[in-house]
Formats: structure tokens, C-alpha cells, sequence
């Protein structure tokens, strides 16, 4: 398995729309998501020419409960 690529917060968020979140509100530079079938929750922090590292897509995606490679076809 590969990697994880690094990716903007509009990349992340779009990918997570494609599988079914929504947008519940944005409280500052973060926007929290949820799927209305799964009652799953994320954040996804929104910063200015910054990219969201391997690690911390990697922690949005258990709290999403997507599989790695079930986001690499989401994006």
C-alpha cells in the first residue's frame, strides 16, 4: 500500500463530500462534516497555503471511517 498523498483542505473536504459529508458548520479555520447515514463526525482545518500532512489525513479518515484506499478513489 502506499502512501498517503499530501493534500490541500479543499482537496480533503471535496473527497469527503463525494463520499457522502456534509458541511454542519465552520467554527473559525475549521469546518466540521457529517454523513447523515453513518452519524460519522470530522474536522478538517482550513489554513492558507497549508497542506494537510499524512498524518493528520490519516486521523480524519478514521474519524470518517474511510478506508485509505476508498479515499485514494474519492479524490
Amino acid at each position: 500500500m502506499s502512501r498517503l498523498p499530501i493534500l490541500r483542505a479543499r482537496e480533503v473536504i471535496r473527497a469527503l463530500e463525494r463520499a457522502g459529508f456534509v458541511s454542519i458548520r465552520q467554527k473559525g479555520s475549521h469546518i466540521f462534516l457529517r454523513n447523515p447515514v453513518t452519524k460519522r463526525t470530522t474536522v478538517v482545518p482550513i489554513h492558507e497555503r497549508e497542506d494537510i500532512d499524512r498524518d493528520f489525513l490519516a486521523e480524519i479518515l478514521t474519524d470518517a471511517g474511510i478506508g485509505q484506499e476508498e479515499f485514494r478513489k474519492l479524490i
